[in-house]
């Protein structure tokens, strides 16, 4: 048979290509011929996916969540550019707590886009997940030009609590390359900016805020939200018709600690879901095409995974094709039964301890491609 692998990162262990080289050699041992695509939702991983799928690696010292110094990678292919937050504002450079959930901001993810208009990108790709921050991408904004001026006309501090020092905001310095330039913001979320499923509610408790902090963060969020409105309208950055009200209640303006919010109102951003955009720049539906059996995955297998997720995606695709999936994870939440179009689950954690699986997972997925083998020879 024809195996199409499609699978995401196993977060903190291994990245997708290497979860397909060590499931590949029983499968091919086996008899079968393997193809394999990189899969990810544009949370932290998915500029390993554009670099699996011939993006070329580009990288710059940028500004980390809380100041410091960090090395980041973003992809380019042609005049596209992939920007990945997370590689600069992620939540895997800061220690999670109540001062980083308030301080935290976003000003490298606009250095990087910086770094790819002064290349001569014209088509940006941002992509949210995995953020350490909550600040409404008003770092990233500030990065770009935008001036956010507290009632002495001083820069306000960084983060999401400084948003609520917010006087005024000036947007005429923002990065007029911009204009002429595409954004497409990928993400795999759907949360609006406020309230009790937006960026502050939903995600701050990830990032260290406890229940006061996730309440300092909302309100400062809503002070944003006002303030960038006064500029838009005083600068006419948005298109007839929109406010920047109806902008902080779309779907997926609470990406990223609210991210989405800002390169939606002042980028022009036009939102993808990240697992579908990356599966287009990899080729997923000329190499599904191919495919007599499709086997995706990820380190965690749960019911988020059916919603946005990258392996969910491939679930879906591959069942609306009449194929069967299976799915390798280190731990699963959910049964075949539990998730239409799934053939078979194959955990790790089945095959080996879990330290074992966190410690040296490469040894283990090449079990899970022998039983995958096996199962399929049966």
């Amino acid at each position: 048979m024809h195996i199409l692998l499609a699978c995401d990162k196993f977060k903190g262990t291994l990245t997708s290509a290497q979860v397909a080289t060590a499931l590949s050699p029983a499968l091919t041992d086996s008899g079968h011929t393997v193809a394999s695509v990189p899969i990810a939702d544009g949370g932290d991983g998915t500029v390993a996916a554009a670099l699996a799928a011939g993006f070329e690696p580009r990288t710059a010292t940028v500004a980390g969540p809380l100041g410091q110094p960090v090395t980041a990678t973003w992809a380019r292919s042609g005049d596209t550019a992939l920007v990945e937050l997370a590689e600069a504002s992620g939540i895997a450079l800061v220690t999670p707590t109540r001062d980083s959930a308030l301080n935290a901001g976003t000003h490298g993810t606009g250095e990087l886009i910086t770094h790819a208009l002064d290349a001569g990108c014209t088509r940006i790709v941002l992509a949210v997940g995995g953020s350490s921050s909550t600040d409404g991408g008003a770092g990233m904004l500030t990065a770009l030009g935008a001036r956010l001026l507290n009632d002495a006309g001083q820069p306000v501090p960084p983060g999401g609590l400084g948003l609520l020092e917010i006087d005024r905001i000036d947007l005429t310095g923002v990065d007029s390359r911009l204009r002429d330039a595409q954004v497409i913001l990928a993400s795999d979320v759907d949360n609006p900016l406020l309230g009790d499923v937006g960026a502050a509610a939903v995600y701050g408790p990830q990032k260290g805020a406890q229940p006061t902090e996730v309440a300092l963060l909302d309100r400062a969020l809503t002070h944003f939200r006002d303030r960038l409105a006064e500029a838009v309208g005083l600068s006419s950055r948005l298109a007839e018709g929109t406010t920047v009200e109806d902008l902080a209640v779309t779907a997926g303006a609470g990406a990223a600690g609210g991210t989405g919010f800002g390169a939606l109102v002042v980028l022009g951003a036009q939102m993808r879901p990240g697992a579908d955009y990356i599966m287009e720049i990899v080729g997923f539906a000329d190499a599904l095409e191919a495919a007599d059996v499709v086997v995706t995955g990820e380190g965690r297998f749960d019911r988020q995974t059916l919603h946005g997720k990258g392996p969910g995606e491939v679930i879906d695709r591959a069942q609306a094709a009449g194929l069967p999936v299976w799915v390798v994870c280190g731990a699963a939440e959910l049964t075949a039964e539990d998730a239409p179009g799934v053939t078979g689950i194959i955990e790790l954690r089945d095959l080996a301890p879990v330290e074992a699986c966190l410690a040296d997972p490469a040894p283990v997925v090449e079990q899970a491609g022998a039983r995958l083998a096996e199962q399929l020879q049966g």
